[in-house]
């Protein structure tokens, strides 16, 4: 946290209309707030101003929000990342993750949508050193989770399931401890290109709960909210990055 008595965050967006909007919001809400117009101002940005958490545009001239990305998490900077989107797609989304957002928004957005995320990722931060969505091997309980060779052992058992359950998997691991609607579990796993009844996230919530040995009435690993969605409940650790 900066020196500040409030939470800096930094907003990258070439777009001049909506920086002044979200900007102005963010402050409304509580927050500090500066602002960059690309990758390459928001470099600079970084060493000047110090800021708590990123909120950054994928799309601009100069240097684009993914390799912005790339380039401070090749430096070893953990600083919590949102990555604002307008391309509807679930591998882009994947990717972004990937290459070390710890979420995302489509655009457009609501405002109240982004305090909520930002809020959220700021709770996860103060509980782990290191961004949970930057490292390839993490733990919970009996479950290893490797990001990188794509692969699930429990009790040092290797177990399979299919890719929307993995992927599925993957978002919960990197996000718990927070109550993950069925629509925003589709929107990660499927995309709103490829439009599912929500039974499908049901589905394959059962698939991952029989592959990890769960019960729904006694989770251990996957709660069930009501009305809400799930919770990915252990405490997870991070093996390596």
């Amino acid at each position: 946290m900066s020196e500040n008595t409030k939470t800096k965050i930094l907003l990258v967006d070439d777009d001049p209309e909506i920086a002044e909007g979200l900007s102005a919001y963010l402050k409304r809400s509580g927050f500090d707030c500066v602002v960059a117009a690309d990758g390459l101002e928001a470099l600079q940005s970084l060493k000047n101003e110090q800021p708590d958490l990123v909120v950054c545009d994928v799309i601009m001239p100069h240097m684009d929000g993914r390799e912005f990305l790339r380039s401070i998490r090749d430096q070893r900077n953990n600083i919590p990342a949102i990555m604002l989107t307008q391309i509807d797609s679930s591998s882009e989304r994947i990717m972004a993750l990937n290459e070390g957002a710890d979420d995302y928004l489509n655009k457009p957005f609501e405002p109240l949508e982004l305090v909520a995320r930002i809020r959220a990722v700021l709770r996860r931060s103060q509980l782990y050193s290191s961004s949970l969505t930057g490292a390839w091997v993490l733990a919970a309980g009996d479950l290893t989770f490797n990001r990188q060779r794509k692969e699930i052992h429990i009790k040092g058992e290797q177990v399979h399931c299919t890719q929307r359950a993995f992927c599925l998997l993957e978002y919960m691991i990197t996000h718990p401890d927070e109550v993950l609607s069925r629509e925003r579990l589709q929107e990660v796993v499927w995309g709103w290109e490829n439009a599912v009844d929500s039974r499908a996230v049901d589905n394959r919530i059962g698939e991952l709960r029989r592959m990890l040995g769960d019960d729904a009435g006694e989770p251990v690993y996957i709660e069930t909210i009501p009305q809400s969605g799930y919770r990915f409940i252990p405490q997870v650790r991070i093996i390596s990055n």
